[in-house]
């Protein structure tokens, strides 16, 4: 496909170009990143709107998931021109697919933030989620995260991390949060490549049990009057007022027989 297109935008120039000379394919190169790719936009809908194709690539992954191309591929949808995706790798679906943990439902985050306070907001947030969460992280915070997420989602929560997916260094762990947070911590070799950190989802939480209206009325009808045994029992349950007055007037009809 790369070697049919008019003109490649890449997330680092250099490295497509190392890969385009790999495959033998020489077509143009225009950088398309994070922080040109507004700017870039309007040169490559012309390129497109001329009846050209582009292909777009990230560094590594696929183009979007967690990596630039959102901006592009929107304005092409909304200029009526053609985005045809080509499957090719993924560290989020590879990461799942190994994991052992639950895929029927689960929720990117992609990376959190750099620093630990509103790292741990954001971990909170997501703290009784109950479908499995998948964030990417750097290495050199890596070891951070995972401590953090202990201490926010809980020491012994399931969770599985791997480095370098599809690639010559890859590697697996897998455990619990807090396990894994010492282990990245004291790990003699420093930590190298972008990490898939895969946990799993929140425990179900019981429902609280509803109270009921009419045995709390009864038993404030043991210390208090009828009217404000029913205002009390109206404001704690939300049952109608003037429905559980009439009630308590029966009650202490029946009790004075």
């Amino acid at each position: 496909m790369l070697a049919r297109v008019s003109l490649v935008a890449a997330e680092d120039t250099r490295r497509a170009r190392t890969l385009l000379t790999h495959l033998g394919v020489d077509v143009p190169l225009r950088s398309l990143h994070e922080h040109n790719e507004a700017g870039r936009i309007p040169e490559l809908l012309d390129t497109l709107r001329a009846g050209r194709d582009v292909a777009l690539v990230s560094d590594a992954g696929t183009p979007l998931i967690a990596d630039p191309g959102y901006r592009l591929v929107r304005a092409c949808v909304d200029a009526g021109l053609p985005v045809r995706p080509i499957p090719g790798p993924s560290a989020l679906t590879a990461a799942l697919s190994v994991a052992g943990i639950a895929t029927d439902r689960f929720r990117f985050e992609g990376f959190l933030p750099a620093r630990s306070g509103p790292r741990r907001e954001a971990l909170a947030a997501l703290a009784r989620e109950p479908c499995t969460l998948v964030f990417y992280e750097a290495p050199h915070r890596i070891a951070a995260m995972l401590e953090d997420g202990a201490e926010v989602l809980g020491p012994e929560r399931r969770a599985w991390v791997g480095r370098e997916l599809t690639k010559r260094f890859e590697s697996h762990r897998s455990g619990e949060l807090a396990g894994l947070a010492e282990l990245l911590r004291t790990e003699a070799e420093p930590a190298r490549g972008e990490f898939v950190v895969v946990v799993e989802g929140a425990s179900a939480v019981p429902e609280p049990a509803t109270l009921d209206a009419e045995a709390l009325l009864d038993a404030l009808l043991e210390e208090l009057p009828a009217s404000r045994a029913a205002k009390v029992a109206a404001r704690v349950t939300g049952a109608p007022r003037q429905a559980l007055y009439q009630r308590a007037l029966e009650r202490e009809g029946k009790r004075g027989r």
